[in-house]
């Protein structure tokens, strides 16, 4: 057993026994953890804050870290960036809840992504910082296929259909899951788009959601074991 030091993400958290959370991290070191905290729910229980492991949170961790062990132990933790506003604002709340349920379903493996780290790090810390973060969750979607291996292949990017199936533009309808229209121009737009960029994307919600539903077929597409976030419904009446 070896003391590492990481940064870690927050993806889910879920009771355990009476008093127990087992939690399941996104790391800077290994990829995906899960780590068992022990007696965390009782009010007596002094150290390890429960408030630490809310969603999306970013902490630093020091793991007791053994190989093959399906449940790592936390030695010590603390915040290691403090939100403002992503825990407290109720539509910023509504977009973690749906990310992290997103992020559970995707990231798999126990693996180091230093980019990915990276990536989720930055991005969480830009939508805790702006007002303006209506299309923040279609950017950071679109954005994160690059990291799981389908980012869309720009180099037709002029043709009239893109091909959800083959992740790539086309000139003619070559199957069933070929978009075009609004989503087409809306996918257009982003593939351009920084975040600092993104009030210049003028969408309604209905445009909105149907993208989003695009972007999650392209994901059930693309990964086997992809499972529709349950929040979707929550977070769609949340933003209309």
């Amino acid at each position: 057993m070896m003391h590492v030091n990481t940064k870690a993400i927050v993806l889910s958290k879920v009771k355990y026994k009476d008093y127990d959370l087992i939690i399941k991290c996104y790391t800077e070191q290994f990829g995906i953890i899960s780590f068992i905290l022990k007696g965390v729910l009782k009010s007596k229980k002094r150290g390890t804050k429960v408030a630490y492991f809310q969603l999306l949170s970013q902490l630093s961790l020091v793991l007791q870290y053994k190989n093959n062990r399906s449940l790592q132990s936390i030695k010590e933790v603390k915040l290691e960036h403090h939100y403002s506003s992503l825990h407290s604002n109720v539509l910023k709340s509504a977009i973690v809840m749906f990310l992290s349920e997103v992020l559970s379903s995707t990231l798999q493996e126990e693996e180091h992504n230093q980019t990915l780290y990276s990536y989720m790090e930055a991005t969480l810390l830009w939508l805790d910082e702006h007002s303006n973060y209506s299309n923040f969750h279609l950017l950071f979607l679109l954005n994160l296929t690059k990291y799981l291996g389908f980012y869309p292949d720009t180099s037709n990017i002029e043709c009239g259909f893109f091909s959800l199936l083959d992740g790539s533009f086309v000139a003619t309808k070559t199957n069933k899951n070929c978009i075009s229209g609004d989503n087409l121009t809306l996918l257009k737009q982003l593939l351009g788009t920084t975040f600092d960029d993104l009030s210049l994307v003028k969408i309604n919600s209905k445009q909105r959601q149907s993208f989003l539903n695009m972007i999650l077929l392209y994901f059930e597409l693309h990964l086997g074991n992809f499972k529709r976030p349950k929040s979707l419904e929550i977070f769609n009446q949340v933003f209309n």
